[in-house]
């Protein structure tokens, strides 16, 4: 048993410890039968992201499917607000179990493609929230119990 002196662990104790978190996190990102992955959507598609996912069933193939919706990111008035663009893309990048991201078509797709291409995330452009879903629970459905983010991302974005 390791002793604790003056109230911390020794240093190998917490680099044991810090090791077996980052082993335990570097499982997530749904590489197991059962596991959950997200996808995110953007704010004006979550709403028919959201039915979908309930007329469908939240298991596709190996996998529980969550949606996860993202911040407004458009401007009163037009535009887009590439701050807000950007921290939904990011957000979408910091969660291991994200497979892929579903937005509208329009004047931010290649700012949020050049994000998520850095995490090898797809990013489905539609105008329908219900086919968007459809095509993603396909490339879900499609994937083995291991390597889903990367087995979506070719069914999606095949070279």
């Amino acid at each position: 048993m390791l002793v604790k002196r003056n109230g911390r662990r020794p240093p190998a104790a917490a680099l044991a410890s810090a090791l077996l978190a980052f082993a335990v996190a570097g499982c997530g990102g749904g590489d197991a039968a059962g596991a959950t992955v997200s996808v995110y959507v953007a704010a004006p598609l979550c709403g028919g992201a959201k039915a979908e996912l309930g007329s469908h069933g939240p298991i596709a193939g190996h996998f529980t499917v969550a949606v996860r919706c993202l911040a407004p990111s458009e401007r009163a008035g037009g535009g887009v607000d590439l701050a807000a663009d950007g921290k939904n893309s990011r957000r979408a990048t910091a969660d291991s179990s994200a497979v892929a991201m579903l937005e509208p078509p329009g004047p931010a797709t290649e700012f949020t493609r050049a994000i998520l291409e850095s995490a090898e995330i797809p990013l489905v452009t539609s105008g329908s929230a219900e086919n968007g879903m459809k095509r993603i629970f396909s490339a879900i459905e499609g994937a083995g119990s291991s390597g889903v983010r990367e087995s979506v991302r070719e069914s999606l974005e095949p070279t």
